[in-house]
């Protein structure tokens, strides 16, 4: 009976640290969560976004794995290259420039938005992404995979170029008739909270 008492035990132990670190960890991500649901998702029913996801994902229906992965590996191309065609013609489309002004309207909480399509290519943007295709991370993945009204809030993490502490929100966006349509990803300066 020694034997099982101490092992009970221990075994209660394991799973008490995991448990506190998840617990605190979802504490400081709650203050993102919050902001989120207040800030944001009140305006990602506006025509600007709907509209502008609707109209990318009806070009892009029939576009294969290859043609997104050629178009990520041009929009890669063209962040390290002198041509950014590509890129001036997301970041100058009217989705990036309402964007851009929720960004600047958000009094330095919001350090980058972008939107995503059905596919997880970007639709508008505030800031020039390092990619194009967010598809097969787990931004959208966990708000567009996982359906309706999902809201996925990555760790905390400092930005070396702001010197600040973020984090990526991400949520689904969502139809008129409540139908997934692409994502949205917000990073928010955790420090401006």
């Amino acid at each position: 009976m020694k034997k099982i008492v101490p092992a009970f035990l221990l075994a209660c132990t394991a799973f008490a640290v995991p448990m506190g670190v998840s617990m605190a960890q979802d504490a400081q991500l709650a203050p993102i969560s919050d902001y989120v649901t207040s800030d944001v998702k009140p305006w990602l029913n506006d025509p600007a976004i709907i509209e502008a996801v609707k109209a990318q994902n009806t070009a892009n229906a029939n576009l294969s794995a290859a043609d997104v992965d050629a178009l990520d590996k041009k929009w890669r191309a063209e962040v390290d290259g002198s041509d950014h065609s590509m890129i001036d013609g997301v970041l100058n489309n009217a989705l990036s420039k309402f964007l851009q002004g929720k960004k600047e309207a958000s009094g330095g909480k919001i350090t980058e938005i972008f939107v995503m399509d059905a596919k997880g290519l970007d639709v508008g943007q505030s800031d020039i992404t390092s990619d194009y295709w967010q598809g097969d991370e787990a931004k959208f993945q966990k708000s567009f995979g996982a359906g309706k009204d999902a809201v996925f809030v990555d760790e905390i993490e400092k930005d070396e170029s702001t010197q600040t502490l973020q984090s990526q929100a991400s949520v689904t966006i969502s139809d008129d008739k409540g139908t997934p349509i692409g994502a949205i990803t917000v990073g928010v300066n955790v420090d401006a909270l």
